[in-house]
């Protein structure tokens, strides 16, 4: 359980960390103050949900395309929640994709070095 929470904890910081890295690049996609925090909480959420759903899919239906299973789970949470939450909007075909991408491999960067760092020192 409690392994659990770190990954969770882990999740909300490199998809907060993402979100706001992306923001900062793109000037069509904006986030705002508290309803950013709310707009993290739907897309991890979202994330948590999605990416195991998607993955099995991918898995089970196209062999090949499983390993774009996380770029599709991030585009419909950043779409979810940009429907869902007024912390984030996100206008542009092109803006949309370059947000996909750059969340995606933010996250993963972040999830990894944090993962590292704190699964590191938990395992101690």
């Amino acid at each position: 359980m409690q392994l659990r929470l770190i990954r969770v904890g882990l999740a909300l910081a490199g998809n907060a960390l993402g979100l706001l890295i992306t923001a900062l690049i793109l000037d069509d996609m904006d986030v705002s103050g508290a309803a950013f925090v709310i707009a993290v909480v739907i897309f991890t959420l979202l994330m948590l949900v999605l990416d195991p759903v998607v993955s099995s899919l991918a898995e089970k239906y196209v062999d090949y395309l499983s390993g774009a299973s996380a770029l599709v789970s991030t585009a419909l949470a950043l779409l979810l929640t940009d429907w869902i939450s007024d912390g984030m909007s996100i206008a542009g075909v092109g803006t949309w994709i370059l947000a996909t991408l750059l969340v995606w491999v933010a996250t993963a960067i972040v999830g990894v070095v944090l993962g590292r760092l704190v699964l590191t020192r938990f395992a101690d």
